[in-house]
């Protein structure tokens, strides 16, 4: 009975984006599309958000009202998603729904950015959706220095560019020293850090897969 309820409220809510959507003047193709691609990336964004703001799944699960297996599911993808279950996550993570959702305006190409404060440096989403490759703008206020353990590996390739000021980046045993105009991509299984290289701070851009999102953009 929950599951049919839950069927027809996520079944309800994908009806009136693909009117808001034909309204535009989407074809209902295009319209499909948007929506089976939002879902599916709701689970993978629910955990980032999660991630993004340090909070555990008892946490989270519990400020909505929701069991922590629920969650969980949701997460994985093994859960649809439904209106009741992510109203309550929308007000906890304090976005609007379609945001939560990540549909983007049909025809509308822009991108709304929404920044995100990560310790000492503000991160820019430059890309919409929750999956693939994901371009990010950085802006670090000072000078940073790697930690014990800061070097991390993960599977992918890794790609930055610097806007302005001078980025550190230390690839295994080598350390080297990115100026404005200068980017360097590189193999994720080298262990490796990046920061602002002096105290006038750094801005350089990103191209990070899941895998660099889940090390670099936690808090």
């Amino acid at each position: 009975m929950e599951d049919s309820r839950e069927s027809a409220q996520s079944a309800a809510h994908s009806t009136d984006r693909m009117s808001g959507m034909l309204a535009d003047g989407a074809t209902p193709v295009e319209a499909q599309e948007a929506i089976r691609q939002s879902l599916a990336g709701v689970g993978a964004r629910l955990r980032s958000l999660r991630q993004e703001q340090n909070r555990t799944l008892d946490e989270v699960a519990e400020l909505a009202g929701m069991s922590t297996s629920t969650l969980s599911r949701l997460e994985s993808g093994k859960r649809k998603p439904s209106l009741e279950l992510l109203l309550p996550l929308a007000g906890v993570y304090g976005l609007p729904l379609d945001e939560l959702v990540g549909t983007p305006p049909i025809g509308d190409p822009r991108i709304h950015i929404s920044p995100r404060k990560f310790h000492d440096q503000t991160i820019l989403p430059l890309s919409r959706g929750a999956i693939g490759v994901q371009a990010f703008k950085h802006i670090v206020d000072g000078r940073q220095t790697p930690k014990l353990g800061a070097l991390k590996t993960h599977p992918g390739f890794e790609w930055v560019y610097v806007i302005r000021g001078r980025l550190t980046l230390i690839l295994g045993d080598r350390t080297m020293i990115l100026s404005a105009g200068e980017a360097a991509e590189f193999d994720t299984r080298t262990p490796h850090w990046f920061g602002g290289a002096d105290d006038d701070g750094v801005e350089y851009l990103s191209l990070f897969g899941p895998e660099g999102q889940r090390v670099h953009m936690k808090s």
